[in-house]
């Protein structure tokens, strides 16, 4: 077994700086490598990280590809048996990958998997960003235990139990090799925001589980690359959502569940 944990980077010196030290402290020295996947960087991310870790793989693209179409990148050239999707601006604890590789070695049902994700600036309350696991509502509304709307819980030991759920957060999410190449990768035409709830909903048609695995524990900063407030995450958002929604649905309630959206919306 082995596993690739992979950052995709785009300008993100300033976390690479603050929070690869964590990553490389809690990374086991067998069976798992690091790779940095640069997104066409315009600072000087890549030079910093080849003068400071000279032993992380660096993978360099000629532009912004996005989230999705730069893992896609990324993973054509990484041979592992487990891919972990790592945001830049997380910090890591021990034992935290090991949890999760060591979870889905034992449950070969589980295609993807996620760890509890807390928020870095507040420590004892859930991240917006996946929380404990996440869900879809009967309108395609996407929610996560932790947080209700824009509210996060203080974790308190309530989701501490591994559960399935329906996706898994793509700020730390742990697939099989196997089913990401399978499934072709996150679809580019989500570039980035919802890719991983639809990444999610294609593996559970083909009849894997989504888990989440609380024993495994980051902390999230969130809102790295756009702020909560851009526009252009509202419209990823809100676009990507009615994708999602059109690609994975019954025929018998797809337009009738996109037509109540357009309204809700």
């Amino acid at each position: 077994m082995d596993a690739a944990i992979v950052i995709l980077n785009w300008n993100g010196r300033n976390f690479l700086e603050k929070f690869l030290p964590s990553l490389v402290a809690t990374t086991p020295k067998d069976n798992f490598f690091l790779v940095v996947a640069d997104n066409g960087s315009t600072d000087d991310s890549c030079q910093w990280l080849k003068a400071n870790y000279p032993n992380i793989q660096l993978i360099e693209f000629d532009q912004n590809y996005g989230f999705t179409g730069g893992y896609n990148r990324a993973f054509k050239q990484i041979d592992a048996d487990y891919y972990i999707l790592l945001n830049s601006d997380i910090e890591l604890t021990p034992g935290w990958c090991q949890t999760l590789i060591d979870f889905m070695e034992d449950n070969p049902d589980v295609g993807i998997c996620q760890p509890k994700v807390l928020s870095y600036s507040n420590k004892d309350h859930f991240e917006y960003a996946g929380a404990s696991g996440g869900f879809i509502d009967s309108f395609g509304y996407p929610f996560c235990r932790g947080r209700i709307l824009k509210n996060l819980e203080k974790d308190s030991g309530q989701y501490d139990e591994p559960m399935e759920v329906f996706w898994a957060t793509g700020a730390c999410m742990a697939v099989q090799s196997s089913l990401y190449h399978h499934l072709g990768g996150l679809d580019d035409h989500f570039f980035a925001h919802m890719e991983e709830i639809d990444f999610c909903w294609r593996a559970k048609l083909l009849g894997f589980q989504v888990w989440v695995v609380p024993q495994s524990v980051v902390y999230h900063v969130g809102g790295g690359c756009l702020p909560n407030n851009s526009p252009r995450k509202l419209y990823l958002n809100f676009r990507n959502n009615l994708l999602m929604l059109y690609k994975n649905l019954p025929g018998n309630i797809r337009w009738q569940t996109i037509f109540v959206r357009q309204v809700l919306d």
